[in-house]
């Protein structure tokens, strides 16, 4: 199996096809972009190998390294809710396999959900609406959107302050979304998106994420 691993530490080493060894720079806010609704109000902080976002509005996290092909996507993360101004208990979201179909990258956009319509992207957005809904979303440029699946149930949705580890699948046309070892989301593509960026996505809240890596997996 041929492995990329992209980590947010500063020993990470990323292992591409072709046996071609880069060593990323992670933990620098320079490898993410952010897009803030409202940037007075938002910031977007590395430190101690942790990525941390403060959004008082809208706000979409991308890494600016495109991906493709087969891969696992895992991550940590929290809702911060220690009684900050922006701590709020909603909307653990994520964008991957994301692009534009009229440009390049998706950037560039002012961090305003509806901003992203456009785009070709898979979507999971888990303790959306004020923690009422997790869902799960295939954007088709600008043609549709539609709710494909979505739980209400407290099970899946957020405690504040507590650790979700995300796994993110996409292989032969299937994508899947899980969290702590639980398949919440799966999705086969008949037209499946094999290559796009990753975004973290938020509104109104503080998150924290640790141990990002994406693993290429063999055909």
């Amino acid at each position: 199996m041929k492995t990329l691993l992209i980590a947010l530490t500063l020993a990470a080493i990323l292992l591409p096809a072709f046996g071609q060894t880069v060593v990323p720079q992670g933990l620098r806010p320079d490898d993410w972009i952010a897009e803030f609704e409202d940037s007075s109000g938002s910031k977007l902080s590395v430190a101690a190998g942790a990525l941390e976002v403060t959004a008082s509005a809208g706000a979409t996290i991308w890494y600016k390294q495109k991906i493709s092909g087969s891969l696992v996507i895992t991550y940590d993360v929290a809702v911060i809710d220690s009684g900050g101004k922006t701590d709020r208990v909603s909307d653990l979201n994520a964008f991957w396999m994301a692009s534009d179909p009229n440009h390049v990258t998706p950037f560039g956009r002012n961090g305003k959900f509806p901003s992203y319509d456009n785009l070709d992207l898979y979507y999971a957005g888990v303790g959306g609406n004020e923690n009422t809904t997790t869902r799960f979303r295939r954007y088709h440029h600008g043609l549709d959107k539609t709710i494909l699946q979505e739980y209400k149930d407290k099970q899946h949705l957020l405690e504040g302050n507590k650790v979700y580890s995300v796994k993110i699948t996409v292989r032969d046309g299937r994508t899947t979304f899980s969290i702590n070892g639980v398949q919440y989301f799966h999705y086969d593509d008949s037209a499946p998106l094999t290559e796009g960026y990753f975004a973290f996505r938020t509104t109104r809240s503080r998150i924290r994420i640790t141990n990002f890596e994406i693993d290429a997996l063999s055909p």
